[in-house]
Order: C-alpha cells, then structure tokens, then sequence
C-alpha cells in the first residue's frame, strides 16, 4: 500500500512539474525571462547528476565544468559549422579574422548532426570511464579527488583559450544563427529550446530517482558510508562510483549542449573552476542527499544571481558566499533538510515533559 502511494505520489509531482515548466512558465513569462530559466534548467540538469554522485556517492566533483563544457564546445562547433554553411564560407567568421582559410581536421566530423549528437554523448561518458577507473581503482577519495577535479577544470580552460585549437580564445564560440535549420532569432524556435530543456531535466529527474530507489542506489550509499565493509562483502566499491561519475558527466554534457544555443554563446569562463564551484553551491544549498534539493537549489541560486547582481553587482557576491557558509555550517541537509529539522523540533516541544517524583516515593523506589 504504501508502494502504490509512494508511486502516485511521484507521479503528481512529476505532473505538477510538467504543469508549471510546460503551461505556467511560458504564459507568464517574457520570451527574455523564458530564455533566461532555460537557461537555470541546464544548470539543474547538471546539479541532478551532481546530487547523485556527490550526495549519493559522496564524491566532491569540483570538475563538472569539464563535461559542461565539453558538451557546450561540440554543439557550438557544429553551430558553427552549419551557420557558414548557410552563409556559403569555408570556415566560421572568427577563423576567417584569424587568417583561417580550411576547416582544421578535428572541426569537420561536427558538420553532421548524427555525430555531433552521438560525441556529446559518448565523449565525456568514455573520459569519465577512463577517469574515474584510474582515480576510484587507485583509491584516491576525499579532497584528493576535489582537487584533482577541479585542476581538470582549470586545465581544461587555459586549453580552450589556446589559439591552436582554433576554439575561439577567450571569446570563445558566439554569435551561434541556428538551431539544426530552425532559426535562433524566432522566438517561437528560441521557446522550443525551452521546452527541450524543461523535458530533458523532467528525465534526467526521473532516472536519478531509478538509480537511487534502485538496489544500485542502496549499494551507493553504502560505499559512501563504509566503502571497506562493501569491499568486504565482496562488491567493488571503484565501479559502483564509476557509474555514478560517469552519469554525472553525462548530465552535465548534455546540459552543455543546450545551454550553448540557449545562451547563444560559450566561452572558457564558463566552464573552468568557478562555474564548477558554482555548481556545487546550489547543491549544497539545496540539499545535496534529496532528490529536488539540487534541482531546486541548482535554479535558486542562478535566478538569486541574475535579480540580486542587477540590483548589487558588487555585493552578491560576497553574499552567495556567506549563504553557502551559513547552509553548510549550520544546515548540513540544506534547505531540503531544513523541514525535517522544524518537524524535529516541533515534536521535542510538543512531547509531554516527564513528572518528577515525590521524596517519598524515591525513598520506595530506592528500597
């Protein structure tokens, strides 16, 4: 019984969500405003992978970055690609100012879209494999694994900007015209990838949620737990974090891929170390162990960004930092967490206190 409420439970509030995403959003917001929680919904796709391995798995991923951007790179190379295309040139605009008169060897695969789709899948989720087999079989956890996240980060933004790769430098790859034939422009196109956003994180929700009802997710929560007492038991605690790594990465690619023609533009800055840092703090702020914790934290926090830096630019800053202390300090669960501990609370005051004895009945007690 309790199974069947659990499932009906579920299942309205995936439909409450689709509700508001699908029909509340787009008619009460501006086609500015719709872009703009298209774009906290790729950050929310990122934060779900994050809340299960990092949560779940309680592997600090300060490189989430990486895939994020990864995925961001292959649409905006075959954004690229297809706007010369379109405009009959042999190379995209920026090459052609640099002096670039043939596509490099590496850019011409992303001309398909079959490709293009199948690397922003497949890449990162074999880097993540290969990655997480060389850290987790080597033992390495803990802030060693942080930091060595994180410097894949920081390297992967000093790469980008390399003039070499023929990436863009530091402006990175804009100015993107075209989403697979449909226009950028249109705003009936640019409401489009809104909605494909707003499905992808209702399934990305839903296989998180899988993974973590699942046996699976028991066996992950006990490698963070007592990662030798499930080595004891004859499980390898290195493939179980792999999986969950490897589903994290792709996430975050994936949401790359969208928040690319979403935002219209993706630079180095966006998927070094502070992005990555950023990411983590909604989902600690949100509740990194819950489901809808890192969903919503995720899109708090950027939407806290976007109101409260127009109005301070200089103070928000400081201001997201010390929210980030204060959560983590004193509410470990976030703000998920933060009705059970009102709940917990309420039941202590509401107990009934226990009477004390009389003397004389201690004295009979006692005897």
């Amino acid at each position: 019984m309790k199974t069947l409420i659990g499932r009906w439970q579920t299942w309205a509030g995936f439909g409450v969500a689709a509700v508001l995403l699908f029909g509340v959003a787009p008619a009460v917001l501006s086609s500015f405003r719709l872009g703009l929680l298209g774009q906290y919904l790729c950050y929310a796709i990122v934060a779900a992978g994050i809340g299960l391995a990092w949560g779940r798995g309680g592997m600090l991923v300060l490189g989430q970055g990486v895939f994020f951007g990864l995925g961001a790179y292959m649409m905006g190379m075959h954004l690229k690609i297809a706007d010369a295309e379109v405009r009959k040139q042999a190379v995209p605009d920026f090459m052609q100012i640099a002096g670039t008169t043939k596509l490099p060897a590496f850019w011409e695969p992303f001309s398909s879209v079959a490709f293009t789709l199948l690397a922003i899948v497949v890449i990162p989720t074999a880097i993540a494999v290969l990655l997480g087999l060389g850290v987790f079989k080597r033992r390495v956890k803990g802030a060693y694994f942080a930091i060595l996240s994180q410097a894949l980060a920081a390297a992967l933004a000093i790469l980008l900007v390399n003039p070499s790769f023929h990436l863009g430098g530091s402006n990175g790859l804009n100015g993107f015209r075209t989403f697979f034939g449909f226009r950028l422009s249109d705003p009936v196109n640019r409401q489009m990838l809104y909605f494909i956003a707003a499905g992808v994180l209702l399934i990305t929700v839903a296989v998180v949620r899988q993974l973590m009802q699942s046996r699976y997710g028991e066996l992950l929560v006990a490698v963070r737990d007592g990662e030798e007492r499930v080595r004891f038991l004859g499980y390898d605690p290195a493939n179980v974090k792999v999986v969950a790594y490897t589903a994290a990465a792709l996430f975050a690619s994936i949401a790359g891929a969208l928040f690319a023609p979403i935002i219209g533009f993706i630079t180095p800055a966006q998927v070094g170390v502070v992005p990555s840092i950023m990411f983590l703090i909604g989902v600690a702020i949100g509740g990194r162990t819950t489901l809808l914790g890192p969903v919503l934290g995720a899109i708090a926090v950027a939407w806290a960004q976007t109101t409260f830096s127009e109005r301070f630019p200089s103070g928000w800053t400081y201001a997201q930092g010390l929210l980030f202390i204060v959560v983590v300090g004193f509410f470990p669960a976030g703000l998920a967490g933060l009705g059970a501990l009102l709940e917990r609370r309420r039941r202590r005051a509401t107990e009934p206190v226990p009477t004390p004895l009389p003397e004389h009945e201690k004295v009979g007690a006692s005897k």
